[in-house]
């Protein structure tokens, strides 16, 4: 063995033993490192086999190693300075200096030999949860346009993998999972080894690694009192400090959540309104309520979808006004984006805001009163609900106070489903009116209906028909063949925005026909989206906002909103107000309380 590899032994070997004598560290000279080096520094030296190789070529072993050593550097880096957005992920935000990464440095190269070991193993599974996080980060942000909820939205994953699987199939969704599995255990594992590989190489050249870690240091104060940035980034941040503590100050409030929630149930304001004096400007009323899944404000206001969906409009306006109805149109802002559904009904219905599922669950489990259980309250309407995307048990419907329930499996559909979409809206809205609404001698009905062709991934799409060719569903099996397939539909987000924007269109064709074919005197019908689509479809934004209309033949009905400031038409304006969507339920029911 070389005089050198004896003193590097030695050296290694009072380090690691108490650290008695840290100025006094033997290194080799820059260059100099020998075959031997190479070997002990990698593993065994078998002069055969798999490390055989190390010991017969060690110019190519010595630029693995480093090269090895770079990719673990870049590795942690690229993590602590990763974005949790995909629209923020740009080339200069990984040419910024962590403060975490300087810290960390400093900690390991401070602490003694064993301990170090242990930090190293610590700090690379840490770092390889925080990369998942960020992963998740990443994947809400795109699909429901905030962060990952560390309380609340686990119970999404397994709703995740579900929808993988009505949309692409059980091997689909089989791929999917296992991929996801097989994700994390790399990233776990790779930021272990990245973390620990460091760790070595910053003990075996331990002033290096001081001095390098003392200059970055100051560079960093430096950048950061004078707030150097380069293409607009701040070159000096602390961001994953910043992110860990809004993400601990988040769970923290969301555990004391169920307590506030609660407590706002209690306060409403017709709990001890007498029945009879319940929504009087609507009796005798067939009233309405119809959610148009993923129906936004993007889909009236993005120039690239705006002209069609004009048109759409003004032609069911000008349908509509020809079967003698008005209308009147304004916002709502949904407490939820991209995806949520059943969160938005449930504020929209209870007039408190339903954000996560935990409030979903306090609320379903308790006894605060809907504006559907509220029509049941009156004993004057049949409570109907037409909701084709439930395919199973659903507990839920009793406490919204529907009389009937008709989900996927009682509308008489026999066609086949749509991607994730069980039933066409078209068949939907015929189904309500042979099972419901067409019924002679009937009381009045109050309908809570969902209107699910517009939800995601909005390939393939139905398309209008005429009503007496519907049947059974059969007739959409042709229809489907002649669809598009989601699987290349979502390799370009203007093909996905062109999908969406025929979705939305199908729906409020099925809606405003179904006006004019069955809709009378007596009928009237609210309608709205429930939430803005993907941020792949509103290119990132964060505005909430969906369109809410009323539809009537009746002058009366549309006269006790006069005072909304609502917009003539099936268009709200621009500018028109927006209403949080937890506020409309008492807003209605004073207006029709006169």
């Amino acid at each position: 063995m070389s005089l050198f590899t004896r003193a590097r032994q030695q050296s290694d070997s009072t380090e690691d033993g108490a650290d008695a004598d840290a100025g006094t560290v033997v290194e080799k000279p820059a260059g100099e490192e020998t075959a031997e080096d190479v070997a002990e520094e990698t593993g065994p030296t078998e002069k055969s086999g798999w490390f055989g190789w190390r010991r017969r070529y060690p110019r190519t072993a010595r630029g693995v190693n480093v090269g090895t050593h770079v990719l673990a550097g870049v590795l942690v880096l690229a993590v602590l300075l990763l974005p949790t957005r995909i629209d923020r992920m740009t080339f200069q935000s990984f040419l910024r200096i962590p403060a975490e990464a300087i810290l960390l440095a400093g900690l390991l190269l401070a602490l003694p030999a064993k301990p170090r070991r242990i930090a190293a193993v610590v700090s690379g599974v840490f770092l390889g949860l925080f990369t998942v996080l960020k992963f998740l980060d990443i994947g809400f942000w795109q699909f429901l346009a905030r962060p990952f909820d560390l309380v609340f939205d686990w119970i999404l994953l397994d709703d995740a993998t579900e929808y993988l699987r009505e949309s692409f199939g059980r091997s689909g969704q089989v791929l999917a999972v296992t991929g996801v599995i097989v994700l994390l255990l790399v990233v776990l594992t790779l930021s272990i080894l990245a973390v620990v590989r460091l760790t070595n190489v910053m003990s075996r050249h331990r002033s290096v690694a001081v001095n390098t870690t003392l200059v970055l240091g100051t560079v960093w104060i430096t950048c950061f009192t004078t707030g150097v940035q380069f293409s607009g980034v701040t070159v000096a941040t602390k961001g994953n400090t910043t992110y860990l503590a809004n993400r601990v100050e988040a769970v923290r409030n969301g555990l004391g959540d169920a307590k506030v929630f609660k407590k706002q149930a209690t306060v409403d304001a017709f709990a001890d309104t007498p029945p009879d004096q319940l929504l009087t400007g609507l009796q005798g009323k067939d009233v309405l309520f119809t959610f148009v899944e993923s129906y936004g404000r993007v889909a009236i206001d993005d120039p690239a979808m705006a002209p069609e969906i004009d048109a759409t409009l003004k032609e069911g306006n000008g349908r509509l006004k020809a079967a003698g109805f008005e209308s009147r149109s304004g916002w709502l802002r949904s407490p939820v984006a991209g995806a949520g559904s059943w969160l938005a009904h449930s504020t929209f219905l209870s007039g408190l805001w339903v954000k996560n599922q935990q409030r979903y669950r306090t609320l379903t489990g308790g006894d605060r009163a809907t504006l559907t259980s509220y029509f049941q309250k009156t004993g004057d309407w049949r409570t109907v609900g037409i909701v084709p995307g439930v395919r199973k048990s659903w507990p839920e419907g009793k406490y919204f106070g529907l009389d009937h329930i008709y989900d996927s499996e009682h509308l008489g559909y026999q066609g086949p489903y749509f991607s994730w979409t069980p039933v066409p809206d078209q068949f939907s809205l015929e189904a309500f009116e042979k099972l419901e609404h067409g019924k002679k001698n009937r009381d009045p009905i109050m309908a809570e209906i969902i209107l699910a062709s517009s939800h995601q991934p909005w390939s393939p799409i139905a398309h209008m028909i005429d009503w007496e060719d519907l049947g059974d569903g059969s007739v959409f099996e042709q229809i489907k063949k002649e669809g598009t397939n989601p699987s290349k539909v979502w390799k370009s987000g203007k093909s996905v925005r062109t999908e969406y924007r025929k979705a939305v269109q199908y729906s409020l064709d099925s809606l405003t026909e179904w006006v004019q074919r069955y809709g009378d005197d007596n009928t009237v019908l609210v309608f709205l989206g429930d939430h803005q689509p993907v941020p792949t479809v509103t290119s990132g934004s964060t505005n909430k906002d969906v369109p809410i209309t009323i539809v009537a033949r009746d002058p009366k009905v549309l006269d006790r909103i006069s005072d909304w400031g609502w917009t003539e038409g099936l268009k709200p304006a621009a500018n028109g107000p927006v209403w949080g969507m937890d506020k409309f339920r008492d807003r209605f029911m004073t207006a029709y309380a006169k």
